[in-house]
């Protein structure tokens, strides 16, 4: 029997290249589609979405009472039967109702190995110029449950990347983007193959400095081994 695909709403802020990965990869597998962008604010990844002709939804989050934001998220969250969602850059603490909806199905990328360079304002290039700044030689990209605090909660996957001398932070920046983009689709596919089969997400196998990627571990069966 086939299931129908899961469906994704993203959450993006900015250009929405964590979003393009997701659309590039959609279409190699049958488990999951994202089925609408949510926006606090106009800006790239709309562009992107609309180029390939999936719904956007902008839910300002300025000067507004605060019962208003979950509202209007929830809404649509109905609207498009999402089942999961998946945080690209999204620069908001999600609203407790959606966050206490959508326990465990909630995933968010951050350019860095959490639990280091994470919280508060640790967003974007804030992020680089820190590990740089640091003197590590290792930092990497994280994929994470969301919580109701910042970069707080547990961790399914993580890919290191080298900090190499001389590394200026937005080189390091493009290294950390080039793994996110890889890594960010296993994790929704590692979710999703979870949630499908109806059982707990375990932790991905992570990817370590000098190792080949490796495929999210599953006991699923394929659909042509049902």
């Amino acid at each position: 029997m086939t299931r129908a695909p899961l469906n994704i709403a993203v959450f993006a802020s900015g250009g929405g290249t964590n979003l393009q990965a997701l659309l590039d990869h959609q279409g190699g597998q049958d488990r999951w589609r994202v089925a609408v962008l949510v926006m606090n604010r106009d800006a790239g990844a709309r562009q992107r979405a609309e180029a390939v002709g999936l719904p956007v939804r902008i839910i300002s989050t300025k000067d507004r009472a605060s019962s208003e934001v979950p509202r209007d998220t929830l809404r649509v969250l109905d609207e498009f039967a999402v089942d999961a969602i998946a945080l690209c850059g999204y620069l908001r603490l999600l609203p407790p109702e959606v966050v206490a909806r959508y326990q465990g199905r909630i995933l968010n990328i951050h350019p860095a190995l959490l639990p280091d360079f994470g919280g508060k304002g640790m967003y974007g290039m804030n992020v680089h110029r820190a590990v740089v700044q640091s003197g590590v030689e290792v930092t990497g990209a994280t994929v994470h449950f969301v919580t109701g605090e910042y970069d707080d909660g547990s961790i399914l996957g993580q890919w290191q990347v080298q900090v190499l001398p001389g590394d200026t932070p937005e080189e390091v920046a493009a290294r950390v983007l080039r793994v996110e983009h890889q890594l960010y689709p296993k994790a929704v596919d590692h979710l999703c193959e979870a949630l499908t089969a109806k059982r707990p997400v375990e932790r991905m196998k992570d990817v370590r400095l000098n190792e080949p990627p490796v495929e999210s571990r599953s006991t699923e069966p394929k659909e042509e081994e049902r």
